[in-house]
């Protein structure tokens, strides 16, 4: 039997959040609905405290990213959607994927496929059930006919090499985790820059999941320079209920350092409010 382990604990933010906010990257894990093996304990943060975390928040919206312990298994996912419409979706799925079940998906709010790069720890490959961009590469035009986008989790190198070729699909990109950089001085990093100042493509401001060496503080200069090329092409996630980080962050305090760092009511607006309610669709 899979190991369920409490949800972490969210603190209020010290800083007003404008109405309307949005935490674009978080999950849900529901024990109602079965799923594969999995490295890591199970939180248990079904829909109802997913909304007791924004509602500490102040995220009147959020984004739900399927988990690898669902796999393509879609019905934990559907079934948040389906009860709160203040969330949008982002799935996975390969080439074989059919239009009909795309189109029904979409009906539900998922806005988005996930395709990930990055390799596994311990290992050589892709995370177990991961989907790469090869099949991005097949499933373009119809992400296109839906309106939707691909969401990219690897590294900043991976990134650079990818990016020239996925730019010329017509899709929507957007990078997990701020590309996970090595350092301010990756030169992968510099190549993420250039894509976002020209509008190429979407970053999360999630800074749990990048390597440092440091503390969490450390990577404020990777977001200064992101806030620099094109805030019109932000989003701030979370990363809530964190698995396989122990201990665990406080979304709280993420927020409130993103709130600290940024400053700029304007800017704040911008990137919680404004930029994932015209990504995601959530006046349509």
């Amino acid at each position: 039997m899979t190991e369920r382990v409490a949800a972490p604990d969210v603190s209020r933010t010290r800083h007003a959040v404008p109405a309307g906010a949005c935490d674009s990257h978080t999950h849900v894990f529901d024990a109602r609905f079965p799923n594969g093996p999995s490295p890591y304990a199970l939180p248990l943060a079904s829909l109802e405290v997913h909304q007791a975390m924004r509602a500490r928040l102040g995220c009147a919206r959020a984004v739900l990213v399927q988990p690898a312990p669902y796999g393509r298994d879609p019905a934990c996912l559907l079934d948040a959607l389906a009860r709160d419409p203040s969330l949008r979706g982002v799935m996975i799925a390969d080439e074989t994927v059919t239009d009909a079940t795309l189109e029904a998906w979409h009906a539900a709010g998922v806005r988005a496929l996930r395709f990930t790069e990055m390799r596994a720890p311990g290992g050589s490959g892709r995370y177990p059930g991961a989907i790469g961009v090869n099949a991005l590469q097949q499933l373009a035009p119809r992400l296109r006919a839906l309106g939707w986008q691909a969401h990219l989790w690897a590294e900043a190198s991976q990134c650079e090499a990818l990016l020239p070729s996925l730019a010329k699909l017509g899709v929507p990109l957007v990078v997990d985790h701020l590309a996970m950089p090595r350092g301010a001085e990756d030169p992968g990093f510099d190549s993420i820059l250039g894509h976002l100042r020209d509008g190429h493509l979407w970053v999360k401001l999630t800074l749990c999941r990048v390597p440092r060496a440091g503390g969490i503080e450390t990577l404020r200069p990777l977001q200064d320079r992101l806030l620099a090329a094109n805030p019109d092409r932000l989003l701030w996630g979370s990363d809530w209920p964190y698995v396989r980080m122990a201990p665990a962050p406080d979304a709280g305090a993420m927020l409130d350092l993103f709130l600290d760092w940024t400053k700029d009511e304007d800017l704040v607006r911008r990137i919680l409010v404004e930029n994932p309610t015209r990504l995601f669709g959530f006046d349509d």
